[in-house]
């Protein structure tokens, strides 16, 4: 019962328009107050959610993909993979897709990602024919590439929670997303091929090529440069965010010349927003968090796994149709920061690898990004192509099922998440 009252009243003040962060910190002071806790506790976790070297990445990731959006790299990358790989099939989707790939190996940000490549594809794209549903919902699908092959904010924020290593998480995030985006670009080359509304991209010439090329080159180098020095122990994540930050600084301004001192405080200014708003949902799941483990609810959860769930499979079916049903109001790293302290005693209980877990988590968050009414990624493409939200919707459909394809695959086959960081490292 006092499980079902404390989610009723979350979701009771979700749905009256409350901001999450409020809505989590509101709840958490006031289950502390029914019990006559002392409230010094708010206090402790508003100090211990922030106090975490990990967690200074976050902005400082941010700002890197900020930086690298205001200074148009992602033009940069999308003419050069264009100029390989536009002629074939579905060719600039295709196109559109490696670039979301590229740029999210630099950003770790699926709104940078989606805005940045959206920005320059889908003028390109709707130029030559591709119908605008289609666009709109490859750059949306594309840009949730963006949370998971690394560097990642969610997972950076899952590995703080869970206390895992954030440079595994990395690793097992790299084999998920390379098959998401071979079956997104298999779906791409499919559509095309079966439709014959777009026309055909001309080949480029070696010379184009080589012109492209080189112009994307530093950009693919700063993701070499961040996920080499991670996995190599040259730095930390969190020292890997620093030195993203100020390459990208340096790429854009002396060597590019594309960041203007305008563009660069815009990019600062939205740092600080989106950190802002960050940190204070990190906040208050802190203290709806501390709140929840006092009241014994994720010894709830055990109890009722335990006594109602008896497979892996059955609790993982379970936890990805509640994922998916919260997705459709909660945004991603509101959903990752309630869910996982709840579920994760329960993901051991059962011998499930917390690393494997985690992708799997992440996977269903990017649903989240697409799904409607609240998938970030929607407004994000709405906003780029200035069009109805019902167009990128119909357009995303056929992307949520190939998600949910790859999220059966990682419990099929679990070495997608697990060779890289356990077998091959």
């Amino acid at each position: 019962m006092t499980l079902l009252v404390i989610f009723g009243a979350l979701l009771l003040l979700l749905f009256s328009g409350l901001p999450v962060a409020f809505a989590l910190a509101g709840l958490g002071t006031l289950m502390l107050l029914v019990e006559g806790l002392p409230l010094v506790m708010v206090a402790q976790s508003l100090h211990g959610s922030l106090d975490n070297f990990i967690l200074l990445s976050v902005p400082l990731f941010l700002l890197m993909s900020n930086i690298l959006l205001k200074g148009g790299v992602g033009r940069d990358l999308f003419a050069a993979v264009q100029s390989w790989v536009g002629h074939w099939p579905g060719g600039l989707g295709i196109a559109a897709l490696l670039s979301c790939g590229m740029f999210s190996a630099i950003s770790g940000s699926s709104v940078a990602t989606a805005a940045t490549i959206g920005t320059v594809a889908i003028p390109e794209m709707t130029k030559r024919g591709y119908t605008k549903s289609f666009t709109l919902g490859l750059l949306a699908a594309g840009g949730t590439l963006g949370i998971l092959i690394p560097p990642s904010i969610p997972l950076i924020v899952y590995g703080v929670i869970v206390e895992e290593s954030i440079g595994k998480l990395f690793l097992a995030g790299i084999g998920p997303g390379l098959l998401l985006l071979l079956l997104f670009c298999i779906y791409a080359a499919l559509y095309a091929k079966f439709t014959s509304a777009h026309q055909p991209t001309p080949k480029a010439t070696r010379e184009e090529r080589r012109r492209a090329s080189l112009r994307a080159l530093p950009p693919s180098l700063l993701a070499v440069v961040m996920i080499g020095g991670i996995y190599s122990g040259a730095f930390t994540p969190t020292e890997a965010s620093a030195v993203g930050a100020v390459l990208a600084f340096l790429l854009t301004t002396f060597l590019l010349r594309t960041l203007t001192w305008a563009g660069l405080l815009e990019a600062v200014r939205q740092t600080l927003s989106t950190t802002v708003v960050l940190f204070l949902v990190i906040i208050g799941a802190k203290i709806f968090g501390r709140a929840v483990t006092l009241y014994q609810v994720p010894l709830m959860i055990s109890q009722l796994v335990d006594t109602h769930l008896d497979s892996v499979a059955m609790f993982l079916l379970v936890v990805a149709l509640i994922l998916l049903f919260i997705g459709l109001f909660l945004e991603s790293l509101s959903m990752l920061l309630i869910m996982v302290p709840i579920l994760i005693p329960s993901v051991i209980a059962l011998g499930i690898d917390p690393i494997w877990f985690g992708i799997f988590f992440v996977v269903l968050i990017e649903i989240a990004l697409i799904s409607p009414p609240v998938g970030l990624n929607l407004f994000v493409i709405q906003a780029v192509a200035k069009t109805n939200l019902g167009t990128v919707i119909r357009g995303v459909t056929p992307f949520i099922l190939i998600m949910l394809l790859s999220v059966t695959l990682l419990v099929l086959l679990p070495d997608i998440v697990l060779y890289i960081p356990f077998k091959l490292n």
